[in-house]
């Protein structure tokens, strides 16, 4: 019984760190791009650009949970809920 709940856990926390990364590099890039803080190495974002980059991933996170049930990756790699999966 351990392994298949060590095996969910390890899915949960992949799942989060790469719904992180994609957010923030399709949001920075996005955001960068309006603002102006394209670099040649990718961007960089300080202030107010960077306030609304944080608030952008805070709102992903929120509404695809709340709404579609789970971020991209989550369901990628198939994580249910903690309410479905009891």
């Amino acid at each position: 019984m351990a392994g298949p709940r060590k095996a969910r856990k390890l899915r949960v926390f992949f799942a989060s760190i790469f719904d992180f990364v994609t957010i923030f590099w399709i949001a920075g890039y996005v955001i960068s791009g309006l603002m102006g803080g394209r670099t040649d190495g990718g961007f960089s974002l300080k202030g107010t650009s960077a306030l609304i980059l944080f608030a952008v991933v805070i709102v992903y996170f929120v509404v695809c949970h709340k709404f579609f049930r789970g971020a991209i990756w989550r369901h990628i790699f198939r994580v249910p809920l903690e309410r479905e999966a009891a």
